[in-house]
């Protein structure tokens, strides 16, 4: 099982992808590489629907289950929303052509990567190992990014020329050994990813993916580079989500047993005489945690509000069509940025809001439903939950060309559930036979 060697032309391209994660970042070349997997891997998928038994025997492609239709046509719909609103707001061609650019290195990846995950034979133990390898690579790094602010080694070595290509920003092209927050003048990591709350995540995700390990040597290597991750980057989010996306999926299959209801009994009782005290526990928690970045939660704040009302009162139904310059209030970041969800109703509206909440909804729903009676069922629902915690800090389509791991497991995992449904009392192995 330690030799895990790809079957098909589709899991090799997966495996070496991740493998070569740490090379790519070290040529600014991640945010590229992205997209151009997600397309070839998209358009790998169609071709093997189109061409059906003529496929070779190894690239048999499987039938597109109903989630990921829903992935599709609300990716698809993002494009004509967006085209509406630049018309809309009187943008010229030009920007029109960026931004059709841009749905392509972004929403487009969101249908992309499960569409090729649940259609091409790619097996969920090919991404799990992967991820483990760009754990190797980290721990590996790690003494040396660590060492390197202490040691007078700059943080930023250099700019890729890559960057000809058009992105969200320089950060995304931009290789670092470290950056150092300019509100407290500490050094942060964010290891492979444009910044360090971002990388927190891409960690709680790393562990997931670890868990699910077979081989313990694997396993300790991924789960203790996911660990560090979060606790280098310094974010808050990470901290949440190392939590919050870990150990509910994990519990999840423990409800259908006697004892843990009468557990459940009990915890609520206990709360239910100390629920005063509770309440203010609570309220000093997040007065704490907000406190932690006090500038980074007014500056957000801020700019969701001015998203909330900007689209109440301008644009309800098709938005602004793309971000706007921000004033000075939010130190001039973009209206629309740093949450998804205020950032889609601002630029895209009520329509490309839905359009993202459906597929969403769909997806976290099947992966509950089962996480509840099947193992296999962890590790998409614990995605879903890092999804959900990045999208109210981060506009999510923006990241998917380091998400696509993610993307791909709900894919393979939609095809496993049409393959082999689950059933009260079943629990299937990680993947089908």
């Amino acid at each position: 099982m330690d030799d895990l060697t790809p079957r098909n032309p589709a899991e090799a391209i997966v495996y070496k992808s991740l493998a070569w994660t740490w090379p790519l970042y070290a040529i600014g070349g991640l945010y590229v590489v992205g997209p151009v997997l997600g397309w070839t891997l998209g358009g790998l998928a169609l071709a093997a629907l189109y061409l059906g038994p003529a496929t070779r025997a190894d690239l048999r492609p499987h039938p597109i289950p109903p989630v990921i239709w829903f992935w599709v046509i609300g990716m698809l719909a993002m494009l004509p929303i967006l085209w509406i609103g630049h018309v809309n707001w009187g943008f010229g061609t030009k920007t029109v052509i960026r931004s059709t650019i841009g749905w392509a290195k972004g929403w487009a990846l969101m249908a992309l990567f499960p569409l090729a995950g649940a259609i091409l034979p790619i097996r969920r133990e090919i991404l799990i190992r992967g991820q483990c390898v760009v754990g190797l690579w980290i721990l590996i790094l790690a003494p040396l990014m660590i060492v390197a602010p202490y040691a007078g080694l700059p943080g930023k070595i250099f700019v890729s020329p890559l960057k000809a290509v058009g992105g969200p920003g320089p950060e995304y092209f931009t290789v670092f050994l470290y950056s150092i927050d300019p509100s407290s003048g500490a050094a942060r990591w964010q290891f492979y990813a444009p910044w360090s709350p971002f990388a927190a995540l891409l960690g709680v995700l790393m562990v997931l993916f670890a868990t699910e390990e077979k081989v313990v040597k694997w396993k300790a290597i991924g789960i203790a580079a996911g660990t560090l991750m979060v606790l280098a980057s310094k974010s808050r989010m990470g901290l949440v989500g190392l939590v919050f996306c870990t150990i509910p999926p994990s519990l999840l299959p423990q409800l259908g047993k006697r004892w843990a209801w009468f557990a459940l009994s009990g915890i609520l009782v206990s709360i239910g005489l100390t629920v005063d005290r509770l309440i203010q526990g609570v309220g000093s928690a997040i007065d704490t945690f907000k406190n932690a970045r006090a500038d980074s939660t007014r500056v957000r704040a801020t700019l969701q509000r001015i998203a909330e009302e900007h689209w109440r009162e301008e644009a309800v139904w098709f938005g602004h069509g793309r971000v706007a310059p921000g004033p000075h209030l939010v130190e001039y970041m973009p209206i629309g940025s740093h949450h998804t969800w205020y950032g889609l109703l601002f630029v895209k509206g009520v329509t490309g809001f839905l359009a993202l909440l459906i597929p969403l909804v769909f997806q976290i729903f099947l992966a509950l439903a089962d996480a509840l009676t099947s193992t296999r069922g962890r590790l998409p629902l614990g995605f879903a939950l890092v999804v959900i915690l990045l999208s109210f800090g981060e506009n999510i389509e923006i990241q998917a060309y380091l998400l696509w791991p993610g993307l791909m497991i709900w894919g393979i995992h939609a095809r496993e559930v049409a393959e082999k449904p689950f059933l009260p009392g079943l629990v299937p192995s990680n993947t089908p036979a």
